[in-house]
């Protein structure tokens, strides 16, 4: 009766919801979700401004976080991790660089340089590439051009539970014919404290990042931009995992041209190419006791463009995007015996593997009537790797003999969706399907130790695409100062992509249970649901709740892993003139619907609590924007099913945040 109740649940709703950012009206245009981030925006709305993107993104109700550490968290989209899902930074495609996830792409940018997350759930998200879980692009903070100005801004924090210190700058230029933009932001943490004062060990880390953009009108709608990001971590402590990051550097460049045709028919033509380089080194040199030491870099290396054209034909919006990459993923281990007469242990873990992408997306939005519209996308891309290190290739070789150096695979996304409005209502179901090809870990990956679980993983290169269908629906009623909606979507996934013991090998890792190879199930299931509140009382009063509930099942009825229980988000906050304040609470029920199989255990159910206040200076043209608070008012020492060997969550935290504009 439950799953039945789960189903129907689940059958109202979609998961790319109304932006629940700055926005209040129900859009009558693209209903997906949007989240508003960076320093040139900030507004006493935000609880939290100099938060990592983590922190905004874990906002939506769409995305969950996988954390190993105080930095650099896995963002996980309708419950499936970064293998079956997309992320870009203004659609262009980054891969990280470690084999252990440590270096997700959110980890290389800031808020200092990004305006806002838009958040795409399932099939519709393959504007840039196959996915089946759904899409997230950062976008960057666009310059204009206008009467000659300069802008500048400030900003500095600093949080209690790990004595984190924050520093950020920008400045900004605008003219008629160009604009200059630069910004700064820095992180210096300490070791977090858990709830009872229980300090977690390698859980620091230092950051800096800077990026750069210049635009350039060249003619009369021609719009040319050249932009920069380049990150840097050190010392990033890892605690749920045996080594720590002692590098993990990127540079992000991009060449973009953009052109307003004057035309009835073609609305904007945008095209970019770009370039950036991962560099990642893990370490165990600051560990104590251990049993052999290793060196275990990654690289990763990417070229592509993609070509945007946007058009309106009577009761139809169009879009299509040609789009392109190459990848360089590259990542060794050298292990350091004790003894040094005996010899140093090499081999690659990624051995050396080449992806090339070519794809194109087309999408129509057709207006039936001005209450009715039609959503019909679809894309098509020739996916290809190529193993470039004989040496890598051998060692494959020796579980899958029969493997070539090169294998192609043709990926195919195709989505549907139905909106209506009418007075108050708002609703609308959909459904799609999609595949993917494997990631280089499940395909290529060479004894990659998962700490969680303790096994090493092989790759297979044989494995088939994994495919997906999808249902989903919404239904959203407004009246003056109350809204509700109710969302939910339900994902089958053919060939799904999990790994599986060997029981004749020897783990390499020392202390490891076993081998397991990446396989294919037969199928897989996921049903997410969410149900959004938002009451206006007392003029200046608002109350929020956010209601999540997902479950998932492999097709012999056992639990997946990393799937999310049952979910509360409420706050109530109060806005007037140029002060602010809130209060929220956090709430996970108990986790008990878990996957032993994967190593997970059960998760107590836990309730921490916010508080936060700010206040808007203004002197003339300047103002100063101030936030302090609380988290885990509580001090309750608590971890969720979502942190990576239980490793606690940050206890009482004590935050200020100041950003100055002029």
């Amino acid at each position: 009766m439950r799953k039945i109740g789960i189903i129907l649940f689940s059958a109202f709703a979609v998961q790319n919801i109304v932006a629940q950012s700055e926005k209040d009206t129900l859009k009558t245009a693209e209903i997906q979700e949007v989240i508003v981030i960076g320093t040139t925006s900030i507004t006493n709305k935000q609880e939290k401004p100099l938060s990592s993107i983590d922190e905004y993104l874990q906002k939506s109700s769409a995305i969950n976080i996988i954390r190993r550490g105080a930095y650099a968290w896995e963002p996980v989209i309708n419950n499936m991790q970064t293998e079956r899902t997309l992320i870009t930074i203004d659609g262009m495609r980054i891969f990280g660089a470690c084999t252990d996830k440590m270096d997700p792409i959110t980890s290389y940018v800031e808020v200092s340089n990004l305006s806002e997350a838009e958040i795409i759930s399932g099939q519709q998200g393959s504007c840039h590439g196959s996915t089946i879980g759904g899409a997230v692009d950062l976008k960057r903070q666009k310059g204009n051009f206008a009467e000659n100005k300069w802008d500048f801004n400030i900003s500095s924090g600093f949080e209690s539970v790990n004595q984190q210190k924050i520093f950020g700058a920008g400045a900004r230029y605008q003219h008629q014919k160009f604009y200059l933009e630069a910004d700064v932001m820095s992180r210096d943490a300490e070791n977090y404290k858990a709830g009872n004062n229980m300090e977690v060990l390698y859980s620091q880390f230092r950051k800096i990042n800077t990026s750069g953009n210049i635009g350039v009108k060249i003619a009369e709608n021609h719009l040319l931009e050249g932009s920069v990001i380049y990150d840097k971590a050190t010392d990033v402590g890892y605690p749920a995992l045996p080594m720590d990051v002692s590098l993990a550097e990127a540079v992000i460049t991009s060449l973009n041209y953009q052109m307003v045709p004057k035309s009835e028919l073609f609305k904007n033509w945008d095209t970019k190419i770009y370039y950036n380089t991962i560099t990642h080194r893990m370490d165990d040199t600051t560990r104590p006791s251990v049993p052999v030491h290793m060196d275990m870099p990654g690289w990763s290396k990417t070229y592509g463009y993609y070509s945007k054209l946007k058009g309106e034909i009577k009761n139809h919006q169009l879009l299509m995007n040609v789009n392109g990459f190459y990848n360089q993923s590259v990542a060794e281990m050298t292990m350091y015996p004790n003894n040094p007469e005996e010899n140093l242990m090499f081999m690659y873990t990624w051995p050396d593997v080449r992806t090339s992408f070519q794809g194109i997306f087309l999408k129509d939005r057709i207006a039936l009537n001005p209450n009715v519209f039609i959503k019909i996308s679809g894309s098509l891309g020739f996916h290809s790797n190529k193993v470039a290190s004989e040496f890598g290739l051998n060692s494959l070789k020796i579980f899958h003999p029969e493997m070539k150096d090169q294998k192609s695979r043709l990926l195919k996304n195709i989505s549907a969706n139905f909106e209506f409005n009418r007075n108050d209502f708002n609703y609308g179901f959909g459904t799609g399907f999609g595949d993917r090809a494997p990631s280089v870990s499940e395909g290529y990956g060479f004894y990659l130790f998962n700490s969680a679980e303790r096994y090493d993983y092989i790759g297979n290169p044989e494995l088939k695409n994994e495919s997906s269908a999808e249902a989903n629906a919404f239904a959203a009623f407004k009246k003056n100062n109350f809204y509700v909606k109710l969302s939910g979507s339900y994902f089958h996934i053919s060939d799904y992509i999990i790994g599986e013991i060997i029981p004749d090998l020897v783990p390499m890792t020392i202390g490891g249970k076993g081998v397991k190879r990446y396989t294919a199930l037969k199928s897989a299931s996921i049903i997410n649901s969410a149900l959004d509140t938002e009451l206006r009382f007392l003029n200046d009063f608002k109350w929020k709740a956010q209601l999540t509930y997902s479950q998932g099942r492999d097709f012999q009825n056992e639990p997946l892993p990393y799937i999310s229980p049952l979910t509360l988000l409420s706050s109530v906050s109060f806005e007037k003139n140029r002060f602010s304040a809130e209060a929220s609470v956090m709430a996970n029920s108990r986790q008990t619907d878990f996957s032993e199989v994967y190593g997970e255990t059960e998760t107590p159910a836990f309730a921490v609590v916010q508080i936060s206040a700010g206040y808007r200076f203004l002197f003339g043209k300047n103002k100063i924007h101030t936030k302090i608070g609380v988290e885990n008012l509580l001090d309750t020492q608590y971890n969720t099913y979502s942190d990576w060997n239980k490793i606690p969550r940050p206890g009482r935290n004590f935050y200020l945040n100041i950003h100055y504009q002029f």
